[in-house]
């Protein structure tokens, strides 16, 4: 896989842990995350991705590791940092009783933008995420898309270059996902490196590169393309008469690592260590009394996570 070079690095990890007691809730992650990238983050509720956004934007102290963020050490520089990122939580913390000018005028004032540049930004802002018509509406009456918006509005109001979103998109619609990204997007393309951490498939595939953590394990990382070409020759598509009847077959298999009905198919993920799973899979069918077709398809970023996955648990039961 290609690794940016050093100088192309928005932030550069090395071994970076976090204990909580007896928990260890990041276990020795290594990340690079490119310069003007929009940089995954993939991993279920409780792998450690809040708490490595926390450690590398300084609100969090490491248990051990090295952080360089932009080209500072922290967290000893943090205060610095802070200056030059930008936060969005995954869940709206703005004032629900102030209108949405006044939460964009309320966070610059806080991060104290000048008055006059205040002002351009935010008929800036206004224009560019759709607020002409509801400048004056509170926020709280907002649907969930509108405060997502407004939310990203309010954490780019002093142009950082760098960006965390932790959990950005959790409470909204798919058609408010797809605008949503779509400014992520103009961001990057605008200079600004994005963090972004996601529990869902189809946003990760967008991002230029991913990371997977699996129980505070970097499990992957590298461009979809690469993780999923990883995966050639290990991806079966079962196409059955009674697909339930074959998925219950197949569970159990020698070298079957997953079985998910799709439709009317059946999308069975192997090991790639255990020789000829395609045979054991049609033996297995066969001896159900199924018969199906079974060919190879296309790997996908959700095989990808159960590859990685799967291999982190054997790892950590050797």
């Amino acid at each position: 896989m290609n690794t940016p070079a050093e100088g192309e690095l928005a932030i550069r990890a090395r071994g970076l842990t976090k204990r909580f007691g007896a928990l260890v809730a990041v276990d020795h992650v290594d990340l690079a995350v490119p310069r003007r990238n929009v940089y995954g983050f993939l991993g279920p509720n409780g792998s450690g991705k809040s708490t490595t956004i926390r450690m590398l934007c300084g609100l969090l102290t490491p248990s051990e590791g090295e952080i360089d963020v932009l080209g500072l050490a922290i967290p000893a520089q943090a205060e610095a940092l802070r200056k030059r990122i930008g936060y969005m939580t995954q869940k709206f913390s703005l004032f629900e009783d102030l209108t949405a000018r006044e939460n964009l005028e309320f966070l610059a004032d806080v991060q104290g933008v000048p008055r006059a540049r205040a002002k351009r930004r935010i008929d800036e802002l206004v224009e560019q995420y759709h607020f002409a018509d509801r400048q004056k509406q509170l926020a709280g009456t907002m649907s969930g898309g509108q405060k997502q918006r407004l939310a990203l509005a309010c954490a780019v109001i002093d142009e950082p270059e760098l960006l965390f979103l932790d959990e950005p998109t959790s409470a909204v619609d798919p058609e408010s996902r797809r605008d949503f990204w779509e400014k992520l997007f103009e961001l990057a393309d605008a200079g600004t490196t994005l963090l972004v951490s996601t529990h869902y498939m189809d946003e990760a595939e967008r991002c230029h590169r991913i990371a997977i953590l699996d129980r505070g394990v970097l499990v992957a990382d590298g461009t979809p393309a690469e993780l999923t070409a990883g995966l050639a020759g290990r991806t079966l598509l079962v196409t059955a008469e009674d697909p339930r009847h074959a998925q219950r077959a197949l569970v159990g298999v020698e070298g079957v690592l997953s079985v998910a009905q799709i439709g009317n198919s059946l999308r069975v993920l192997t090991a790639d260590d255990l020789g000829d799973a395609r045979e054991r899979v049609g033996d297995a069918l066969a001896s159900s009394g199924q018969k199906a077709g079974i060919d190879e398809t296309t790997p996908n970023l959700e095989d990808v996570f159960v590859s990685a996955t799967h291999d982190g648990e054997r790892e950590r039961a050797a």
